[in-house]
């Protein structure tokens, strides 16, 4: 067979091929899809990819085909129309139908998420730039706010760092911001007291607002669910004894706009009131807005004697009893020796 004849049957087997493909994914997106229960809510989250909207879908229970949804996604050119909200399937509904819809933004509910280590000043750059809520917000100060949620029991403080809970959030559209924020805060307020209620004796924080604080730094410090409990006990064990903190976040947080993207050592010597190297205890507010786990880490620590730990670099830390065990691990993960 001539080289030419090759090509031609090669294109014509390809040819087929495509057509079989295209055949198959047409019946599967316009199979019915019985759904259990009959009817299904799913939460598309803001800011999903193609594939995550696919794993947000088969993880609500849609049963749909994650590659054949990917593929029949961008057939159809519609990989950046997918839209957040809260969607209802009902038992029959096809996969075409599901694609369709998000790709519409036909929502029962709208969604906002905040994710846990976010600042304040990050949600509300998020909730300010959500184009389906009401900025009843817009122009208050962390106080104004405060007051305007009914926070009462909070009108002692300038800040609202920390408050308000880092969750997934749905509204229907034009709802005040306001009400996302009032629950983000309830929310927090019930976590929070639900953590203190169950713990551990002998800790060094006086209310739950000191473990507020220190659930921040958790939260800052340590990515890994494992290693919170091992984080929180040597930040409990340096205030037990009179110990600096020492944690850079705090460090970070306090310098604002001045921070550059890296911590020099100026940085470290630049006193403010979250500068744990210059300064003794708590810092005077939250760093960040905590989540569940880094409130339970903090409130529960690790059973350990531990007062330093240094990062091994691939996202878990090495926790050490005293500094020359704790400078040989820096000279091992930090400076290669």
């Amino acid at each position: 067979m001539s080289l030419l004849k090759k090509f031609i049957v090669a294109m014509l087997l390809a040819a087929v091929l495509a057509a079989a493909v295209a055949g198959g994914v047409y019946w599967w997106a316009n199979r019915p899809m019985p759904l259990t229960p009959a009817e299904l809510d799913v939460t598309i989250k803001p800011h999903s990819s193609l594939r995550s909207v696919t794993t947000q879908l088969t993880r609500g229970g849609g049963p749909v085909e994650p590659e054949l949804f990917v593929l029949m996604t961008r057939a159809l050119g519609l990989s950046a129309q997918l839209k957040s909200g809260n969607y209802a399937f009902k038992s029959g509904v096809t996969p075409y139908e599901v694609l369709q819809k998000i790709a519409r933004g036909d929502v029962n509910e709208y969604v906002a998420t905040v994710i846990e280590g976010w600042t304040l000043q990050k949600m509300r750059a998020e909730l300010d730039g959500n184009p389906a809520l009401t900025h009843d917000t817009a122009g208050m100060s962390d106080v104004d706010l405060l007051k305007a949620i009914g926070a009462t029991d909070m009108v002692d403080k300038t800040s609202a760092e920390g408050l308000f809970f880092p969750d997934t959030y749905l509204f229907d559209k034009g709802a005040s911001d306001l009400a996302v924020y009032k629950r983000a805060y309830k929310v927090t307020q019930q976590r929070l007291n639900e953590a203190w209620a169950t713990r551990a004796p002998n800790l060094p924080y006086k209310t739950p607002y000191d473990a507020l604080i220190m659930a921040s730094i958790v939260e800052k410090e340590t990515g890994r669910a494992q290693d919170r409990p091992l984080v929180a006990a040597v930040f409990a064990n340096r205030l037990r004894i009179g110990m600096p903190l020492q944690t850079d976040p705090s460090v970070i947080y306090g310098l604002g706009p001045a921070y550059g993207g890296h911590l020099k050592k100026k940085d470290l010597q630049t006193d403010t009131p979250y500068n744990t190297y210059t300064r003794m205890g708590l810092p005077p507010t939250p760093i960040a807005l905590p989540g569940v786990a880094a409130l339970n880490a903090t409130l529960n620590p690790a059973a350990s004697n531990a007062l330093y730990f240094v990062s091994r670099g691939d996202g878990s830390s090495i926790f050490s009893d005293n500094l020359g065990d704790h400078n040989k691990a820096v000279d091992k993960y930090i400076r290669g020796q």
